[in-house]
């Protein structure tokens, strides 16, 4: 191979699978690179992520508004989606090597660009302004935290504003200090939380006197008993509800997007992302159910609301506890529904509570910042918007994305300053959800596309559950906010629509190409059982141009009536040695099928090597096409040297004719006064540009090489005098069919020395001239003209079929067809009705 193995990452049926080229490549690059295991590279991660600030500040609430009962639903649905989710990243994941980039890379080497850039930018810019959202939440808490004490420094939102730009300064130096530092202060966060978990358990079996009358009593059957169901206040529903929650379950591809710096990505994403996902889960239940289970809905806070007589009507749990909270009607600072801080007032140790809302906003900020500029780095360097290829660069021994870290600190900075976060985080919630969405689609699509490429080494995920789960996403998006959810559908479409368009040059055998070929070969199977209809005959058609470039008129033309209507095929016929024809043929295909494809010609290129004109002809006409995609017309320009030509060739061309009728096809033949064949110009075009790049000094040294049954008809270049100052390719023939330059040359190979000339281009000789403007014609637009077909015997239609098809299209429509007909007098009425 040319390129180094894994130099721009074999993933999911891109070359090179073998596993031992996988293993060779990870050597090298140990030398000094960090290589994180699933455990410090994905779990923790994914498990910092997903415990965010919601744990300890809103879950309480969720549970007063939502009750025990749909909590846990609230809870069950976002699991379901980021599970489902985990298993097609999972599935992905396992599909071949994975390099940095994460989801970018996960989507885009499934899907293919169009997706994967879309989503790339879109996940790396929701990553960046994550950060903002975990930074200003960690701000509001130190700013309550110095409200309490009343240590404002300006006010409460510029205080937020202050804090939030030292922490994310602080977070950045961390990030650029290296991933192994970042690793570092993950583990100590982590482990912050786990005690501030651990604090809240504790607390709620000790339950205090002095904390009663705050609504905390400790585990009760008749607490659980009332919290168990609904009571919905301030407009709240059990949407918005699961809309303020969800956010919480979003941090499921921490892990994945540090692909690039996990030791053994294929067992560390699944392992790690879905125990993550499974222990994160069992936490929120678990403290869901213990809060409902220990505090009350409403209290005062006021010691003297115990109760000392016996209550007739005694229905709330907390008067069976006796205490008297009727008076909350009006409102009250304390329990599930209007505190806040309900697991500092339970833990056993308060202080230990707010280590924990830092801890798991830092956190969280920390994984986003790492991860966005991985992802737009990968971004880049796939090239696929070619104004940010700056941020490509990677620096030190871990590639690290310099660049990429700034813009994200600059973004995340930005949008700390606004501080009202309010309106941003329901977007990022959905740019989250749209990336998980199109995981799921992909693993969907990829098995639907029953590529041979896709084989993951993880079974347990099933395309149908992928689909439910892309479902899910799209309908969660509209669930948290309608108009944010249409805003990120038009930015993936806007996106996509362009990348699309520019159509950047890669290939990384995505699922959209397998499902194309699938569709392809599914219709023209079913194609083939379907019987001919005279209604539904098309001219299909085998040209015989030559190279397609040779002849533009001829493919214009018919190009003309079969564009978006039938087949066209241009057929080829390489004749001499064989060896040297089939390199000729491999190079050909490639470099005419493109031609075409970029002069926007709906057709194929079909080249063969015979031994002579008449068994290429036959051999197109026989093989060529796939099932009912097969030609039925044959389209021959018209053989303009009769006279001149050897008798064997003019034999051939008539040949071919019966050829085609006795194969059936019908037959077109396409005459321009002026002649088809502009190969001559165009080697002349090449020569000119040649010599124009050349430096003026020297000769340019052509060499021809002409076989000897065309010596006498080709157009043989000749070395004028330097006053004449322009080259010129010249055919002039006496009266014996002999070139004046013949007998200076040897047969065989032929050199012939240009001059080079001062003249920006050369002008053309008058009849080459008309010959590339007759070319031309059928590109224009051919404006009111008339279409004449002479109809002289019944040939079954082709000849009225084409003029009408010629003017459906928008160049030709403003011609018109007349029809002559000849034949006996007294039949001229029933012929032309026929």
């Amino acid at each position: 191979l040319p390129k180094e193995p894994f130099e721009d990452g074999y993933a999911n049926g891109e070359e090179g699978t073998p596993a031992g080229e996988a293993a060779a490549t990870y050597a090298p690059d140990s030398k000094g690179v960090v290589k994180f295991g699933w455990i410090k590279g994905v779990l923790v991660r994914c498990m910092l992520n997903i415990w965010g600030v919601m744990l300890f500040i809103r879950l309480s609430w969720i549970v007063g508004q939502a009750g025990i009962g749909l909590s846990v639903l609230v809870i069950g649905m976002a699991t379901v989606v980021t599970t489902i989710t985990g298993l097609s990243t999972s599935a992905i994941a396992t599909n071949g090597f994975v390099r940095g980039g994460g989801a970018y890379y996960l989507i885009s080497r499934s899907l293919g660009p169009e997706f994967g850039g879309a989503i790339g930018l879109i996940f790396a810019f929701a990553n960046a302004v994550a950060v903002a959202m975990y930074v200003v939440g960690f701000a509001e808490t130190v700013v309550e935290l110095l409200k309490e004490n009343g240590t404002l420094m300006v006010d409460e939102m510029n205080d937020i504003r202050i804090i939030g730009a030292i922490t994310v300064v602080i977070l950045l130096g961390i990030s650029v200090a290296g991933m192994e530092w970042e690793a570092k202060a993950q583990i100590v966060l982590l482990v912050i939380l786990i005690l501030a978990i651990g604090d809240f358990v504790i607390g709620t079996f000790i339950p205090l006197d002095s904390k009663k009358p705050k609504g905390f009593f400790g585990y009760k059957a008749e607490i659980f008993m009332e919290n168990f169901g609904p009571d919905f206040r301030h407009e709240e529903t059990f949407f918005s509800v699961f809309a303020i929650f969800f956010p919480a379950a979003t941090g499921i591809l921490a892990g994945a997007n540090i692909s690039g710096d996990l030791a053994d990505p294929q067992s560390a994403i699944p392992k790690g992302t879905l125990l993550a996902i499974f222990i994160t889960t069992m936490v929120y239940v678990g403290i869901a159910v213990s809060v409902g289970s220990c505090v009350v809905r409403d209290a005062t806070g006021n010691i003297n609301n115990t109760i000392v007589t016996e209550l007739t009507n005694c229905t709330t749990a907390a008067c069976k506890l006796n205490y008297d909270f009727s008076s909350c009607q009006t409102g009250c600072q304390y329990g599930l529904m209007n505190n806040f801080q309900v697991m500092s007032m339970v833990s056993g140790f308060a202080p230990l509570i707010s280590a924990g809302i830092f801890s798991a906003t830092l956190s969280s900020a920390l994984a986003s910042l790492v991860s966005a500029p991985k992802i737009f780095q990968a971004l880049c360097k796939d090239n696929i918007y070619p104004g940010f290829q700056m941020f490509a660069k990677g620096y030190g021994k871990n590639n690290e994305p310099l660049r990429g870290y700034l813009l994200t600190f600059l973004i995340a900075l930005g949008f700390i300053l606004i501080a009202e976060l309010n309106v941003i985080a329901p977007i990022i919630s959905n740019f989250f959800l749209a990336s998980y969405a199109l995981i799921n689609f992909s693993v969907f699509h990829a098995s639907l596309a029953k590529s041979p490429g896709w084989r993951p080494a993880f079974k347990y995920y099933n395309m149908w559950i992928s689909l439910v789960g892309a479902i899910l996403c799209c309908i969660v998006m509209f669930v948290i906010n309608w108009w944010a959810a249409l805003l990120t559908y038009v930015i993936v479409l806007g996106l996509y629509i362009y990348v699309t368009y520019k159509k950047p040059d890669v290939n990384w055998g995505s699922s959209t190409q397998a499902l194309t070929y699938l569709n392809a070969l599914q219709h023209s199977i079913r194609l083939s059982g379907v019987e001919d209809h005279v209604k539904n005959f098309r001219p299909q058609c085998l040209i015989m141009t030559g190279a397609p470039n040779a002849r533009p008129a001829l493919l214009h033309l018919v190009h003309a009536f079969t564009k978006n209507v039938g087949l066209m095929i241009c057929g080829h016929v390489h004749m001499g040695p064989r060896r040297q024809a089939m390199k000729e043929l491999s190079t050909d295909l490639a470099k005419y099928q493109r031609w075409l494809i970029k002069n926007k010609m709906k057709a194929f290129y079909a080249p063969v090597h015979a031994e002579d004109l008449r068994d290429g002809g036959q051999y197109l006409m026989q093989a060529a096409g796939l099932g009912r995609m097969r030609p039925n017309t044959l389209v021959v320009g018209f053989k303009k040297n009769w006279r001149q030509g050897d008798m064997r060739d003019v034999e051939t061309y008539i040949n071919l004719f019966h050829d085609a009728f006795d194969i059936q096809y019908g037959v077109v033949v396409i005459r321009l006064k002026e002649g088809l064949d502009i190969s001559h110009l165009e080697g002349q075009e090449e020569l000119l540009s040649s010599q124009e790049k050349s430096p003026c000094t020297k000769d340019v040294i052509v060499k021809v090489d002409y076989s000897k049954k065309a010596e006498t008809d080709t157009s043989i270049a000749f070395a004028p005098s330097s006053s004449e100052r322009t080259t010129t390719l010249h055919k002039e023939e006496d009266e014996d069919g002999k070139t004046p330059t013949q007998p200076l040359l040897k047969k065989g190979r032929h050199f012939s020395t240009f001059l080079c000339s001062k003249s920006p281009s050369s002008p053309l000789n008058l009849a080459d001239q008309r010959l590339l403007d007759a070319s031309t014609q059928f590109q224009k637009k051919q404006g009111k003209s008339n279409i004449d077909v002479w109809w002289l015997f019944d040939d079954g239609g082709l000849t009225l079929l084409i003029p009408y098809l010629l003017t459906t299209k928008k160049k030709w429509k403003d011609c018109k067809i007349r029809v002559f007909i000849g034949g006996k007098i007294n039949r001229i009425d029933h012929d032309r009705r026929a």
